[in-house]
């Protein structure tokens, strides 16, 4: 029995907002047509996926399993119908994401010089979307920085670069020359997510917060409601006089990866890899300075 990924898909849909009404307008289909399809899902599976009673809907452990590996395989199919529309085209690109601050530029140039016939497409990811863009195929290959979600894809290491802390320009610590973490002990953090990720060995207390770029976790810092920490090429592409970035040398680098869908095949794919490691030096140091003189420099 081949999994049918139409029923996969109104699957998740259920299974997102554990509701059926508000997944069938989702879906522009009608609730008992999309009650059906999942009824013969179940069938298909062997398996009950939703409890269904007066108190709502839950998923079943089966439920919870299907919803855990349905997203790659959705975004592998996705990802399929992207390359074939792109080919059908007979068009050449790579599209390549990257986090802010790490320069594409370097590995871009390398590349294009054994691929004259390529375009190499650029677009900025964030930390919540740079897995998904790459399981789905919105992006080939995507410059990242850790933690991120490895299932599903292959991440290679190419460079580390300092954190910074992130104050606002008012700020007791503001202009100092480095600081410590106990120095921060008690301030407010504004992160991307969970706290308990956040960089430091000792925790700091949540500003309730949450960012997805830069330019919001600079504007919350800037009015005074935490603090934040970037990577120092970050403070390149963002400098403003309402913030000041600080070293912190005790805490552990950034680490800066290159990434692709693991399930992927692409001879393009592999060779921007080879250009993005060949070029690691120069891009660590573009983004801490800048991009044409690093690239002068080399010539």
């Amino acid at each position: 029995m081949d999994l049918d990924l139409r029923k996969l898909r109104y699957f998740r849909a259920v299974a997102d907002g554990l509701h059926f009404g508000r997944a069938a307008e989702e879906l522009h289909i009608a609730q008992p047509v999309l009650s059906r399809q999942i009824r013969v899902l179940e069938q298909d599976l062997g398996a009950s996926l939703f409890i269904r009673d007066r108190h709502g809907v839950v998923l079943t452990d089966a439920g919870r399993q299907l919803l855990a590996d349905a997203g790659p395989l959705l975004a592998s199919a996705d990802a399929v119908r992207r390359r074939v529309t792109v080919a059908a085209r007979g068009s050449r690109r790579l599209a390549v994401g990257f986090r802010t601050g790490i320069p594409v530029i370097p590995a871009a140039q390398a590349f294009e010089a054994r691929h004259p016939d390529v375009v190499v497409d650029v677009q900025r990811i964030e930390w919540d979307d740079q897995a998904s863009m790459l399981l789905d195929g919105r992006i080939d290959v995507g410059y990242v920085r850790l933690p991120i979600d490895e299932t599903g894809l292959r991440v290679t290491p190419l460079y580390t670069e300092p954190l910074m802390v992130v104050l606002p320009a008012g700020h007791r610590l503001a202009g100092k020359e480095e600081v410590t973490e106990a120095d921060l002990a008690g301030e407010p953090l504004v992160w991307h997510t969970d706290p308990s990720t956040q960089p430091t060995r000792r925790p700091l207390s949540d500003s309730g917060l949450r960012v997805r770029g830069v330019e919001e976790k600079l504007e919350h810092v800037a009015a005074g409601r935490g603090i934040s920490f970037v990577g120092r090429s970050e403070t390149v592409f963002y400098s403003r006089p309402d913030i000041s970035y600080v070293p912190i040398p005790e805490l552990p680098p950034d680490q800066v990866c290159l990434a692709m869908a693991a399930s992927r095949t692409s001879p393009l794919a592999d060779d921007f890899f080879t250009a993005a490691q060949a070029t690691a030096e120069i891009t660590a140091e573009c983004g801490t300075y800048d991009v044409a003189a690093a690239l002068l420099k080399e010539r």
